[in-house]
């Protein structure tokens, strides 16, 4: 059995109910950096301008304020719940302690199975830049061929994720301290990037009023495919929750975490915006196919603005980015895969909450994380279009999971319920009277962005041939089957047998040495008493 760790400031995690078993090494930089990485907007932004550009031209970049709004308005949530619950799996056990154990459950399940989705997702972005920096990257043929594309980005994919999962095993001080270089890199190259594409800017903002005529046959007209180029924007600035999911890890995280997550979202969306404001203003030529092509993108407008080696230095610090983020997406990955499993609410639980002994870190879940990661990749290789649903579904998953700890939160709101009653543990972050509007504004958000995510449209859910019903539907089907799927899993076999795992229990939990329970038949079982009840899940929560 591991010991807990009590060489670290535990920051109250007996109040929890858990022992202190992972190692607390992350400072306010690192813990910046994960929720920046995570957001990663040179990958993003590089990955999905092509697609944002292609249905509603430059004034897609309209979107990139819209969706910071309404995700700040999340993220402040969030703030004021990690300033008081700041543990591993942090949606997962934010939402355990606002609802019932089905809700719970069922908001860390849609975000473990988004995460693991959007881990492959990223990766594959190499695919789009790697080539465009040498030829010697397309590995597998020229590029031209049937499958070429997709196949050499899945090999590229592969390899980076059994990178992340090696460095993600070895310990989280290794994985911050590449995290945080890399992020440093990335801010610095967003920077000068910026500054580069405004000193050969061509063109006045008026740009980003004009249709282009665009819409012109949409139902909608032009609003139609604005809100289909605004997915480019909602598929980027999530994922700022990672700061506090590594709170457990994180030095004085009540304080650290919360400002980690306001600031990882707001420098997304400031430097973000500048780099499509700056890029589309130092553009060539507005009506260059090649902009709107996955093969092209904003890549190709660095490389046409900048040439050269200039141009090639930054698609050098995208792929920095790209490597960053798909750590930032493992790790998080790992730690709600973690924090389920120590309360007994996964398959094989006791296995997947192992915490390596002399790396403090959650080695076997890295590992298996990064081996489902790999599993959605192999679709890509033949049909495109179902894995182009996948990566969506996987936004819409995590858009979910967050109104299952919104709407709880505001509930408890209107009840004037939160704070809890009797709880007068320290809080890092309050926002105070705002509070409510600023948790309405999060749920209309939240509720609107998820709805036009999964609206079935040809345009995002089958794009390219065979044009089939099911490949349309694909995004309600799939998340339909997953939410339903989990939910039967979860009331049918999973909540009987929910409890802390021994091991993991505070250290009240444990029986004293000699006593009954101590003997080897006991080992691995979970505890539930002289665990806090608002650390636990009860089996006898209802719907």
């Amino acid at each position: 059995m591991l010991e807990p760790n009590n060489s670290t400031d535990s920051s109250g995690m007996d109040d929890f109910g858990y022992a202190q078993t992972l190692d607390r090494s992350i400072g306010k930089f690192a813990s910046f950096a994960a929720g920046v990485s995570y957001i990663s907007i040179l990958t993003g932004v590089f990955q999905l301008f092509y697609f944002g550009f292609s249905m509603a031209g430059p004034a897609y970049a309209w979107s990139w304020p819209i969706v910071f709004v309404g995700q700040l308005m999340v993220a402040l949530c969030f703030a004021e719940l990690a300033g008081r619950y700041p543990v591993a799996g942090s949606v997962y056990n934010w939402a355990k302690r606002l609802t019932s154990g089905t809700f719970s459950w069922l908001a860390g399940w849609l975000l473990l199975i988004s995460s693991i989705m959007a881990l492959g997702a990223v990766a594959l972005a190499l695919q789009i830049t790697l080539p465009q920096l040498s030829s010697g990257f397309q590995i597998i043929g020229d590029g031209t061929g049937t499958y070429d594309f997709a196949l050499n980005g899945v090999l590229l994919a592969s390899i980076m994720i059994g990178i992340s999962t090696l460095i993600n095993a070895f310990g989280v001080k290794l994985m911050t301290r590449i995290n945080s270089i890399g992020v440093f890199v990335e801010l610095i190259a967003a920077v000068l990037l910026i500054l580069a594409l405004g000193w050969h800017v061509v063109r006045g903002p008026e740009v980003l009023f004009g249709t282009a005529g665009l819409g012109a046959e949409h139902p909608l007209g032009f609003f139609g495919v604005f809100l289909i180029g605004a997915m480019a924007s909602g598929y980027v600035m999530y994922g700022f929750d990672t700061a506090s999911s590594l709170g457990e890890e994180t030095k004085d995280p009540k304080k650290t975490a919360p400002k980690a997550i306001i600031r990882a979202v707001t420098a997304s969306f400031l430097l973000g915006g500048l780099i499509l404001l700056c890029g589309l203003l130092a553009a060539p030529d507005l009506t260059d196919p090649k902009l709107g092509s996955a093969d092209g993108g904003l890549q190709y407008l660095v490389l046409s603005v900048l040439g050269g080696p200039f141009g090639k230095a930054f698609l050098v610090c995208i792929v920095v980015a790209v490597v960053v983020c798909t750590l930032a997406v493992h790790a998080a990955a790992i730690r709600m895969m973690f924090a389920m499993a120590r309360d007994n609410n996964l398959p094989f639980s006791s296995q997947l909450s192992k915490v390596d002994p002399v790396r403090r870190t959650p080695a076997v879940a890295a590992i298996v994380i990064g081996v489902l990661a790999v599993i959605p990749l192999l679709v890509n290789v033949m049909q495109p279009a179902i894995f182009t649903i996948l990566s969506s579904i996987s936004i819409v998953l995590i858009y979910l999971s967050y109104l299952l700890v919104t709407v709880p939160l505001l509930r408890k709101r209107l009840q004037r319920k939160w704070p809890a009653p009797g709880d007068n543990s320290e809080a890092g972050f309050s926002m105070g009277k705002w509070g409510l509007p600023v948790n309405i504004l999060a749920v209309l958000w939240g509720g609107a962005m998820t709805l036009n995510l999964i609206w079935p449209r040809p345009e995002i859910y089958n794009s390219v041939p065979p044009f089939e019903w099911y490949l349309q539907w694909g995004g309600v089907l799939f998340v339909a089957a997953v939410a339903v799927g989990g939910t039967l899993l979860y009331r049918l076999k999973i909540r009987h047998q929910t409890g802390v795992l021994a091991e993991h229990a505070a250290a009240a939990a444990y029986p004293a040495p000699g006593s009954a329970g101590t003997d080897a038949s006991t080992a691995g079982q979970f505890v539930a008493v002289s665990v806090p009840a608002s650390a636990t899940q009860t089996s006898v929560d209802a719907l």
